[in-house]
């Protein structure tokens, strides 16, 4: 199965696990796109029909950022010593695509996903209450101590 997808104003031919460079994107290492699809190809069924092609997501994962050739420019005027010597480097993100697949296929593991989180965020909540609760019995314990004699002769006059 594999993808043509557009990004930064090109036509990009994707499978599965493959790294792309595309123009820069916004985002971090690690972060997930989603990449619009033009064409899929799945084994012997060929989907081009807009209203079909818009139900299929291509989701990938940002790698890293990498800059592109150095490409040199040298400007030179006759007779008058003007020399200007510049350069340029394209900046690029490379993308891993992690998977090809309609929305229903998408939602679903959106939802395993963010079933897994919500159990990881409950089992933090249930350890910051028990850590919040030990300290408060440590305050409670402190403040039952007998005053000292500077404070007690404080509170006496």
């Amino acid at each position: 199965m594999y993808a043509i997808v557009r990004c930064g104003g090109r036509q990009e031919k994707v499978a599965l696990d493959d790294v792309v460079t595309v123009d820069k994107l916004d985002g971090k290492a690690g972060s997930s796109i989603t990449l619009t699809a033009l064409l899929v190809v799945d084994g012997d069924r060929v989907i081009s029909d807009p209203a079909e092609v818009g139900r299929y997501q291509v989701t990938a994962d940002i790698v890293g950022e990498t800059a592109g050739p150095k490409i040199n420019m040298i400007q030179y005027k006759n007779k008058s010593g003007y020399r200007r010597r510049l350069g340029h480097r394209q900046r690029y993100t490379q993308v891993r695509i992690t998977g090809i697949g309609t929305e229903a296929e998408a939602s679903s593991a959106k939802t395993s996903t963010a079933k897994a989180s919500t159990a990881k965020a409950s089992s933090a909540k249930a350890s910051t209450a028990k850590a919040s609760s030990a300290k408060a019995s440590t305050a409670k314990a402190q403040s039952a101590k007998p005053q000292s004699n500077a404070q007690a002769t404080a509170e006496e006059d």
